[in-house]
């Protein structure tokens, strides 16, 4: 796992052809919000992230992002537990996100 900064996060996906990004917040917290093209995986639904974590492709490199920063961390050594090896935590989150919004 990698902290990126919000420009370093901008640079990096604008770069990467295998970028995912996953938004691993509640049902309740994208609703009033996300980044545009982000996937949905509720880190507090643990059965459902794990179910759905496995199904992804490993080959691709995940762009992480909660409310704060904590839960994409925590989102992203789980990832890495089960072998995607490339994973990128937005520091901050959505919370302090400046990009492009969808609401």
């Amino acid at each position: 796992m990698k902290d990126l900064t919000q420009n370093q996060w901008n640079e990096q996906i604008k770069a990467d052809k295998d970028a995912v990004i996953l938004d691993v917040r509640t049902d309740e917290e994208v609703a009033e919000g996300y980044i545009p093209g982000a996937k949905q995986l509720d880190i507090y639904n643990a059965g459902a992230f794990m179910e759905k974590a496995n199904l992804m492709d490993k080959s691709k490199n995940y762009y992480v992002y909660c409310r704060s920063g904590s839960r994409s961390a925590q989102a992203c050594m789980i990832l890495e537990s089960i072998g995607f090896d490339t994973t990128y935590n937005l520091l901050g989150g959505f919370s302090e996100w400046e990009g492009d919004k969808t609401v």
